[in-house]
């Protein structure tokens, strides 16, 4: 049997928990049969792919390769995936480079298919770089299947710092968070955002996320989230809104004050 994150309580009490034994519950993870069985076989053949057709053959290379990015829901489109890879992203006009979801670019990216160049398949080290991604998305989806706002939580302090670290004006920043389902998701949450704000035009939905950040957290930039003190206010608001909103309609407003402020002792 594989091995369950261990999750005693929901909400912030809960993220608290799961943040102070994150480091012992991944090395548990990784050490799960079925987890190493996969990254045995991706360190043994991944070197012996050459093209983006020859990725997409092999099942089992491709699924580790998709969940790494977290983009496994896409194992059944390898039509699509193929272009995806195919056309790499040095060209303005590949695929990647056109789709709001800034993963499928980091995807093509990692693998470099559609070059002039080898592809990173052939580069030492690139086993490793995939793998380590592999096995943090692996781990929080294993935390998802048990409380979908712990993963969500878990991929904003992933991925964020990699945002914020890009060169990129803010509104660009902001962007990048909107092309990030999990991160939007959060964002929105956090911020008081309704989903329906995706309807507006780009430049309105910046404002928004703007002008909720400055009202929420006191300052509309983004790379506020490079503070480690903010970016758990960040994850506190959206673990707060997100226990909130699930609470059973029935429950009183003086109740659910009680459930939220003990969970944040």
């Amino acid at each position: 049997m594989s091995f369950q994150p261990l999750l005693p309580l929901p909400g912030y009490a809960g993220w608290r928990y799961l943040n102070r034994s994150m480091d012992q519950q991944l090395s548990l993870f990784a050490a799960s049969p079925v987890l190493k069985r996969d990254m045995d076989y991706f360190r043994a053949e991944i070197g012996k792919i050459t093209s983006a057709a020859d990725l997409v053959k092999d099942y089992r290379l491709l699924r580790v390769s998709l969940a790494a990015f977290g983009l496994q829901d896409d194992l059944p489109n390898r039509a699509f995936i193929t272009r995806i890879l195919s056309d790499g992203v040095s060209n303005p006009e590949a695929l990647a480079n056109k789709l709001a979801d800034k993963r499928y670019r980091a995807f093509a990216e990692s693998f470099g298919f559609g070059s002039t160049l080898p592809p990173r398949t052939q580069s030492a080290g690139f086993a490793a770089e995939v793998l380590s991604k592999f096995q943090r998305q692996e781990f929080e989806r294993a935390v998802g299947a048990q409380d979908e706002t712990m993963r969500l939580a878990l991929t904003a302090l992933r991925e964020l710092p990699d945002i914020i670290a890009e060169d990129l004006s803010e509104n660009g920043l902001w962007f990048r968070v909107m092309g990030n389902p999990p991160l939007r998701s959060v964002f929105e949450t956090a911020l008081g955002l309704p989903s329906s704000i995706g309807k507006l035009d780009l430049d309105l939905q910046v404002g928004n996320f703007k002008s909720r950040a400055k009202a929420v957290f006191g300052d509309a930039s983004l790379k506020q989230f490079s503070n480690p003190d903010r970016q758990e206010d960040l994850i506190r608001n959206f673990m707060t809104r997100a226990q909130l909103a699930a609470q059973p309609a029935a429950l009183s407003p003086m109740s659910i004050a009680l459930t939220l402020l003990g969970g944040m002792r």
